[in-house]
């Protein structure tokens, strides 16, 4: 896997790393198959972006992304940091392997998951920090069998049992809900249901 040199950068020099205490707004978010977890704490004034700092449990495209998304949003009004994707994420780092794109969903929305706290906490209405489970591989009109639902990776295997070579885990079919989950986990990732 051949990363660019902005995202080994970022890797092994992250930006602003830590919390901070008296946020005034905490977004968390993560995809529970292949491990990456985000939490963005921001403070804002005068509407701006004026520290940003970030904790990051996962691979080094994760590190790097959420790095890149603390500077592309500092100093940047809300509306401006919530015009931040994952599209211009991966190409700020000089793009990102395709079975690495989820990370620049996950970087990108646990910002926005912080300043939606922000905001619901000027309204009086959020004291805990928001969480998102990640962003939802699966596309309208494929077939699910054909792609891993968490980086889009080719699957290979039988029809109950499926293994994706870039995330390296193997996929079962959750009786429940029909989408493809970590065979490893008790119980499906999309709805909960036990598996086995």
């Amino acid at each position: 896997m051949i990363y660019s040199d902005k995202v080994m950068d970022h890797f092994s020099n992250p930006r602003n790393v830590g919390t901070i205490a008296d946020a005034d707004g905490v977004g968390q978010v993560g995809n529970p198959v292949c491990g990456d977890m985000m939490s963005f704490y921001i403070k804002v004034k005068d509407n701006r972006l004026v520290d940003i700092k970030f904790q990051t449990f996962g691979c080094g495209a994760a590190i790097a992304v959420s790095s890149m998304v603390s500077e592309m949003a500092m100093g940047k009004t809300l509306e401006e940091a919530a015009l931040i994707t994952n599209e211009k994420v991966a190409e700020e780092l000089g793009g990102l392997p395709k079975n690495k794109m989820h990370c620049s969903n996950l970087g990108a929305d646990a910002l926005h998951l912080a300043i939606t706290n922000y905001k619901a906490r000027q309204n009086g209405k959020a004291a805990e920090p928001s969480v998102g489970a990640g962003p939802d591989h699966e596309h309208e009109g494929e077939e699910e069998s054909c792609s891993c639902p968490y980086c889009e990776g080719p699957l290979d295997g039988m029809e109950d049992l499926c293994s994706c070579h870039h995330c390296d885990i193997d996929l079962v079919e959750c009786g429940h809900c029909g989408k493809y989950t970590n065979k490893a986990e008790a119980a499906c990732t999309h709805c909960g249901a036990a598996l086995g």
